[in-house]
């Protein structure tokens, strides 16, 4: 059979449109290759998740800071960032070796870092220091016990720690839901008054705060972290918002809803006792190492970190009327400061009860008149009274040089080696005191037997002033004063005295003007 010239033009036809068709299908299976290896890499790394940056977990460290080493969850609490994040870095922080060894599993073992703060032999400078271990941009501090459940949780704290880029909010906190209320995280606002050697906290009205109690996690950047002055000192949440607000940073408290949970801790009544106690130990190392004395909680209560009745108050003994304190541009410790207003109440009213003739004196005159109050960097209360009234003080009219007594309310009491006067203190252990200098009239001019060289306001002055005495505010009571007692000021001191603050030595250290 002849295939005639139009067949040949069909079946070429038909050989075209065949390969036409194999060749569009071929391409259309690529494209949907090309397609799913793309939607495939965008899930499974999340490397896109913004512009060109780098996904959370390469962006990310995890720091394991806050645990015991005699009961602890910190295996389960990487186990439960590896299963999320298996890629995500960790690095464990710990003061010595850990005791027992924590178990980390063998699958993840590579992921994590121990670093050992405690300088050792066998190990160099550079292994002891976490910064060495950390490359990220950002850092996930986690509390031990927590548990991570969805791998949204930490773009989402990175991306509210970018939208408040251009203000103080340098840190974020990941609110973590507890069955106990007291692991409850909550903000607060924070006061930090290092001069005062005082943390005032009280509660926040909005997720923008100061700082953040109970259980939680935090986001920081790595540098704003390292720019810290001691970025690892425990207890770290603690630590880190006294830090934080001294740079006027701001925390963000974000709900977790349910990407994260919390595992307690320290169930068994001793374990529970052990940690409370560690944690107290470790709150009073860091206040003594921060220089907090006291500290007011949102309820108004006070805790005290300071001397006391039965300890050394808080500075040695002073050089040029300067205490040491002054030269650190700090005032008189709040616990100080209390034991010498108990002292000064405590003679005042026993003076008053005696009949005993008595008046403030020098800085603590001045005090009264500038504040109502003792001067707020004073060590002091200084007191004249009348020499012949000693005699109606049975506290002081027997009391002779190098042998003090101390009276049923724990005060001490003696005549000073210093010269003819006498002191009273808050303790035989705390010399917190009030010094008591014997006046006499001589010539209508009141004078006395010691003078102190180094004090300008040391000296006699008419008795006019004390005929009559008056009284004004001082450290809660009405005090007995010179009367017209600016004039009296200005005739020991010079003009302008009250109006013109300035510390005991001013060669040493001068006031700041914004005082």
């Amino acid at each position: 059979m002849r295939i005639t010239r139009c067949q040949w033009l069909l079946i070429f036809a038909i050989c075209v449109n065949l390969i036409g068709l194999c060749y569009v299908a071929w391409t259309q299976q690529r494209l949907d290759d090309d397609d799913e290896d793309t939607e495939t890499e965008a899930y499974g790394d999340r490397q896109q998740f913004e512009g060109n940056e780098l996904g959370p977990q390469q962006q990310t460290t995890v720091i394991l800071r806050e645990f015991e080493y005699f009961d602890n969850g910190v295996p389960e609490t990487i186990t439960s960032v590896h299963n999320i994040f298996p890629d995500l870095p960790v690095v464990v922080i710990a003061d010595k070796n850990p005791y027992p060894p924590l178990e980390i599993p063998k699958n993840i073992v590579n992921k994590v870092t121990v670093v050992i703060l405690k300088a050792s032999l066998s190990q160099t400078y550079a292994e002891s220091k976490p910064e060495n271990y950390i490359h990220t941009e950002y850092l996930l501090l986690l509390p031990d016990g927590i548990r991570l459940h969805s791998p949204t949780i930490l773009e989402s704290m990175i991306i509210q720690l970018k939208s408040f880029r251009e203000s103080n909010v340098r840190v974020v906190a990941l609110k973590v839901d507890t069955v106990d209320e007291t692991d409850q995280a909550e903000c607060l606002s924070l006061n930090v008054d290092l001069r005062g050697w005082t943390l005032t906290y009280s509660k926040s009205q909005t997720n923008i705060c100061d700082a953040v109690t109970g259980v939680h996690g935090i986001l920081i950047h790595r540098d704003d972290f390292m720019s810290l002055s001691q970025p690892y000192v425990r207890p770290l949440p603690d630590s880190l918002y006294i830090q934080t607000t001294l740079r006027k940073w701001k925390v963000m408290l974000m709900i977790s809803s349910q990407s994260v949970s919390y595992s307690r801790l320290y169930v068994n009544p001793h374990n529970r006792w052990k940690y409370t106690n560690n944690y107290h130990v470790k709150l009073t190392e860091l206040y003594n190492n921060f220089g907090i004395k006291q500290v007011i909680q949102p309820s108004g209560l006070t805790d005290w970190y300071g001397c006391s009745k039965e300890s050394a108050r808080c500075f040695g003994t002073i050089v040029d009327d300067m205490p040491e304190y002054l030269y650190e541009q700090k005032w008189t410790p709040p616990c100080c400061m209390k034991h010498l207003k108990f002292t000064a109440l405590y003679v005042f009213k026993l003076l008053e009860s005696a009949g005993v003739r008595y008046w403030l004196e020098g800085g603590s005159l001045l005090g009264a008149a500038r504040h109502g109050d003792i001067i707020p960097w004073d060590y002091d209360v200084d007191i004249g009274i009348y020499k012949d009234d000693i005699v109606l003080c049975d506290q002081l009219k027997d009391l002779v040089e190098g042998y003090p007594v101390e009276d049923s309310s724990g005060y001490v009491w003696e005549k000073a080696r210093e010269g003819e006067f006498f002191r009273v203190q808050y303790s035989a252990s705390n010399h917190m005191h009030v010094d008591i200098f014997p006046f006499y009239e001589k010539d209508g001019i009141m004078t006395k037997d010691t003078w102190m060289k180094s004090h300008r306001q040391d000296t006699e002055f008419p008795e006019e002033y004390l005929l009559p005495m008056e009284r004004i505010q001082f450290i809660g009571m009405q005090v007995p004063v010179p009367n017209n007692h600016r004039q009296f000021l200005e005739y020991k001191f010079g003009e302008g005295v009250i109006e013109n603050p300035q510390y005991p030595n001013p060669d040493k250290v001068k006031m700041s003007k914004s005082l």
